[in-house]
C-alpha cells in the first residue's frame, strides 16, 4: 500500500492509501482508510467506511508520501 494526500477541488486534503497508483488514463481512483491531516474521520462519509471511489475529475492532485523503502537516512559524520 502506497500512502497519498489527495487534493480534491473544493474540500480539504485527505489522506489515504491506495494499492497502487493512478494511470494517466484511469476515471476512478480507489482509496483504502480516508482521513483528515489530523488522523479525525471525514464528516462526509459514514463511521465504518474504509474503502471510497472518487472520480478522477474531482481530484486537483495526488501527494505521494514516501515508503518505509523509499526513505534513506541521511547523517552526517564527524571526524
Amino acid at each position: 500500500m502506497q500512502q497519498i494526500i489527495l487534493h480534491m477541488l473544493n474540500e480539504d486534503p485527505v489522506v489515504c492509501e491506495v494499492e497502487e497508483l493512478p494511470q494517466k488514463n484511469d476515471t476512478i481512483l480507489l482509496v483504502h482508510n480516508p482521513r483528515r491531516r489530523d488522523g479525525k474521520d471525514l464528516s462526509y462519509l459514514e463511521a465504518n467506511v474504509n474503502t471510497v471511489i472518487w472520480p478522477m475529475a474531482r481530484v486537483s492532485f495526488i501527494e505521494v508520501m514516501p515508503g518505509s523503502e523509499d526513505e534513506k537516512i541521511v547523517s552526517f559524520v564527524r571526524e
